[in-house]
């Protein structure tokens, strides 16, 4: 299977027609960061709080996913990130330990990677940590869950990790923002130098 884009250039080989490669994109380069044509980019939120991530296009949700964030010794980092790499089958690498695609490997089906490196958006071996502070940072998801949100996003695509319930966030899942970050916010908009960072 392969999908086309614009029109379609033919060369004759082995006497058929057969169209060029420039002019197809296969559904494993798109795996590997290709972006779909003519898509809106798409924004990523997860709130560390909730265990739970959306997916967004144009200020509407599109999908909403359980997960498990960084336990309180490895935290998930926070801050936008962007997407910049998509792998499916991923070998896991980590301190001299190769674990090949398969039930055992801990990334799951897909591997979503940022711009913050070691850290990305996969599945799991683990299926049970979902909804818990249990990973080495990363945000994981079951694996049938990965499969549909790999669907959804591209490279460049922004993911915002929030680690307090702020406006933004509440407004999102439900609930109120934390009096915390409601200070925090009222703190940083003032006119120090630091605002803001």
């Amino acid at each position: 299977m392969a999908w086309t884009t614009g029109r379609v250039k033919r060369i004759r080989a082995l006497g058929w027609m057969v169209p060029t490669l420039a002019a197809l994109i296969t559904p494993s380069a798109l795996a590997q960061g290709a972006t779909a044509p003519n898509r809106p980019k798409r924004q990523v939120v997860i709130s560390v709080p909730d265990r739970k991530l959306v997916v967004m296009e144009s200020g509407a949700v599109l999908r909403v996913f359980d997960v498990a964030v960084g336990a309180d010794l490895s935290p998930s980092p926070t801050g936008a990130f962007e997407i910049v790499s998509r792998l499916t089958e991923p070998t896991y690498y980590h301190s001299g330990v190769v674990i090949p695609p398969g039930e055992s490997n801990p990334l799951g089906p897909r591997w979503v990677g940022l711009n913050k490196k070691g850290y990305g958006i996969h599945g799991t071996n683990a299926p049970r940590s979902i909804g818990k502070a249990a990973s080495h940072g990363c945000i994981r998801m079951r694996n049938r869950d990965i499969v549909q949100f790999f669907a959804l996003v591209n490279v460049g695509d922004i993911v915002e990790i929030h680690g307090q319930r702020d406006e933004q966030i509440a407004e999102i899942f439900g609930g109120e923002a934390t009096e915390e970050t409601a200070v925090a916010q009222a703190q940083s908009s003032g006119t120090g130098a630091a605002g803001g960072q």
